[in-house]
C-alpha cells in the first residue's frame, strides 16, 4: 500500500515536472517574441505578411488553370521556371537598395503596382473574359500574370529585408547608445519575427480559403467562378497592407525626429540617431551591379529569341554568372570557412533542385480521389500551421549537428513520406477505407502525410543562414545574404527544369473541353503518373544523398 501511493506521488511530482518544462519552453521560444515586440517592427513585418497572405490566389490559380486554359503540365513547369527567376535578382536589388537607401521604399510602390496589375489581369479574365481575348488569348494573359507578380514580390521582399535595419533602433527614447548585444539579440528576434509574419499570413489566408470554398462541392460552374472572382477581389488587399507598412514606417521616423527635436537635439544629430550609420554606408560594387545586369540582359534575351532549349542555357548562365560572383566574394575567407560555405551551399541547392510531379498530381488528385478546393485549402492550413511549429521545434536538432547530417536526415525523412502518394496511386486508401470502415480514407492518408511532412521541407535553408549570420565579414553579411540567396533560388530554377523533362517523359493530361461546343479536345490521361511519381521519389532521395558525399570528400576533409 505504501509503495503504491510512494509511486503514485512519484507520477504526480513527473507530471508537474513535465508541465513545468513544458510552461518554460513555451515562454522561452513564443511568449517570449511576443514580449520582444517592438512598435518600429510592424512596417517590414507588414511587407512580410503580405508575402504571407500572397498564397491566397495559389488554389483558385490551380482550378482556373485546370477548368478555363488548355497549359499542359510541362508547360506549367516551364512557366514555373522563368517565375523563379526573379527571385535570383536578390543579388543586384538588394546592392541598390543598399545604394539608394534613403528612396528604396519607391521600389515597394513600383513591387505593389505590379502586384496589383497581375490580379486585376486575373479578375478581369474571369468577369470579362471575351473583352480580354479579344485583346489576345486567355493562355498570354494568364502567363504576363503570373510572370508581374514575382518581380512585385521580389522587389518588395528585398526592401523589407534592408527595413528590417532600419526597424532595430541603435538609439534609446533619450537618444543614448544601445548596447551592442541588446541590438544582436534584437536583429534575431526580428529576423525570427519575420519568418512568423510570413508563415502566418500563409496560415490566415487559408483559413480564409476554407471558409470561402465552404460548399463548393454543390456549387455549379457559374457559382465557382464568382467565388474565384471574390478571391482575387480580397487579394488585392495584398499590395495595399505592403504600402500602409512604408507609410507607418514613415509616420514613425517622423514621430520620432519631433521628439528628439522637442529634447533639443539638431537635425545633423537627428539623422545621426535615426539615419544608417556612416561607417555603414556602401560602395559600388560594379561587380555585383555589372553581373547583375548582365544576368538579367543574358535572361530576358534567351526569353525572347525562340531557340531550343533556352530555358536550359538560361540556367547554365545565370548559374555561371551567380558562381563566379560567389568565388570573387569568398577570396578573402578563410580556407576552411571557405569549404565550409561551398559544401553547405551546395548540398541545400541539391536538396532544394530536386523534381516535383508538377501540375499532373493535383489534377490526378481533383478528378480521381475528388479532392475539392475546400479540402486543397485545409492541406494548406494544416502545413502552414506546422511548419511554424517546426521552426521552433527544430531550432536545437539543427544548431547541434553539421549541415551534412540536417540534410541526410531531412532527405531519407521526406523520401519515406512520398510513399504514401505512391500508394494512394495504387489504391492504397481503397484497401485501408475498406479494414478501417471508411475512417483511413485518402483524404485521411493525405491529412497524415502533410502533418509529418510540413515541418520538414522548410528549415532547409536555416543552417546557411546561420552560417552567415556568425562568419561572414562584417562589412559582406548582407552581400552574403542576397547573392547565397540567389544561388539557393536558381536551385529552385532547377528543380522546375527537371520538373519539366520528367513531364515530357510521362505524360500526364487532364480533360481539356472545347468552351464553345463542349467536344473534349484532350481526354485524361493519368496512366504514366505512377511512373512520374517513382521516379521523382527515387531522384529526390539519390540527388542530396550523392552531392553530400561528394560535398564531404572534397570540401569538408581535413587536409
Amino acid at each position: 500500500m505504501f509503495g503504491q501511493k510512494n509511486a503514485l506521488g512519484k507520477d504526480k511530482l513527473s507530471a508537474a515536472g513535465l508541465a513545468l518544462q513544458w510552461r518554460s519552453w513555451l515562454d522561452r521560444n513564443i511568449f517570449d517574441l511576443g514580449r520582444q515586440m517592438r512598435l518600429s517592427y510592424l512596417p517590414p513585418l507588414m511587407v512580410y505578411l503580405a508575402a504571407g497572405i500572397s498564397g491566397l490566389t495559389a488554389i483558385v490559380g490551380t482550378f482556373f488553370v485546370k477548368e478555363y486554359l488548355g497549359l499542359s503540365a510541362e508547360f506549367l513547369a516551364s512557366l514555373s521556371f522563368w517565375a523563379m527567376l526573379p527571385w535570383s535578382l536578390k543579388m543586384p536589388l538588394g546592392h541598390l537598395v543598399d545604394l539608394l537607401w534613403q528612396y528604396k521604399h519607391r521600389l515597394i510602390y513600383l513591387g505593389a503596382l505590379l502586384i496589383a496589375a497581375s490580379l486585376l489581369i486575373m479578375s478581369n479574365l474571369l468577369s470579362d473574359p471575351g473583352y480580354m481575348e479579344g485583346i489576345m488569348p486567355a493562355e498570354n494573359w494568364y502567363v504576363l500574370a503570373a510572370l508581374l507578380a514575382p518581380v512585385g514580390y521580389v522587389m518588395q521582399d528585398t526592401v523589407a529585408d534592408a527595413m528590417t535595419v532600419e526597424a532595430v533602433p541603435r538609439f534609446d527614447e533619450q537618444g543614448r547608445p544601445i548596447p551592442q548585444q541588446q541590438i544582436m539579440l534584437a536583429h534575431t528576434t526580428m529576423q525570427t519575427l519575420g519568418r512568423v509574419a510570413i508563415i502566418g499570413g500563409s496560415m490566415l489566408v487559408a483559413a480564409v480559403n476554407v471558409q470561402l470554398f465552404s460548399g463548393v462541392a454543390t456549387m455549379n460552374a457559374a457559382e465557382k467562378a464568382r467565388i474565384y472572382l471574390s478571391v482575387y477581389h480580397w487579394a488585392l488587399w495584398i499590395p495595399v497592407v505592403s504600402v500602409l507598412g512604408v507609410a507607418l514606417a514613415s509616420y514613425l521616423r517622423r514621430q520620432q525626429a519631433c521628439r528628439l527635436a522637442a529634447r533639443g537635439y539638431e537635425f545633423e544629430d537627428i539623422e545621426a540617431i535615426l539615419g544608417r550609420p556612416q561607417e555603414q554606408e556602401t560602395e559600388i560594387n560594379w561587380w555585383i551591379l555589372g553581373g547583375g545586369l548582365g544576368f538579367v540582359l543574358f535572361a530576358v534575351t534567351m526569353g525572347v529569341v525562340d531557340i531550343a532549349h533556352n530555358e536550359e542555357i538560361v540556367f547554365v548562365g545565370s548559374l555561371a554568372i551567380v558562381v563566379f560572383l560567389i568565388w570573387r566574394l569568398t577570396r578573402e575567407l578563410g580556407r576552411r570557412a571557405r569549404n565550409q560555405l561551398y559544401a553547405t551551399a551546395l548540398v541545400i541547392f541539391a536538396f532544394r533542385s530536386v523534381p516535383t510531379t508538377g501540375a499532373g498530381e493535383t489534377w490526378w488528385m481533383i478528378d480521381e480521389l475528388d479532392f475539392d478546393q475546400q479540402f486543397l485549402s485545409k492541406l494548406s492550413l494544416l502545413t502552414s500551421s506546422l511548419t511554424l511549429l517546426g521552426m521552433f521545434l527544430f531550432r536545437r536538432f539543427m544548431a547541434e549537428r553539421p549541415i551534412t547530417y540536417i540534410i541526410a536526415v531531412l532527405t531519407i525523412a521526406l523520401s519515406l513520406l512520398y510513399l504514401p502518394n505512391l500508394g494512394l496511386y495504387y489504391g492504397l486508401h481503397e484497401w485501408t477505407a475498406a479494414h478501417t470502415g471508411g475512417v483511413v480514407d485518402a483524404r485521411f492518408i493525405a491529412l497524415f502525410d502533410t502533418a509529418l511532412e510540413s515541418p520538414l521541407g522548410q528549415i532547409a535553408m536555416i543552417p546557411m543562414l546561420a552560417w552567415i549570420a556568425n562568419s561572414a565579414p562584417e562589412h559582406l553579411k548582407a552581400t552574403y545574404f542576397a547573392v547565397m540567396a540567389a544561388f539557393v533560388n536558381l536551385a529552385l530554377s532547377l528543380s522546375q527544369l527537371i520538373t519539366k523533362l520528367l513531364n515530357q517523359l510521362f505524360l500526364v493530361t487532364r480533360e481539356v473541353s472545347d468552351a464553345a461546343t463542349g467536344v473534349v479536345t484532350i481526354p485524361a490521361d493519368y496512366s504514366q503518373l505512377g511512373s512520374l511519381l517513382f521516379f521523382v521519389m527515387l531522384i529526390s532521395f539519390a540527388m542530396p544523398m550523392l552531392v553530400i558525399v561528394i560535398a564531404g570528400r572534397v570540401f569538408l576533409t581535413e587536409r
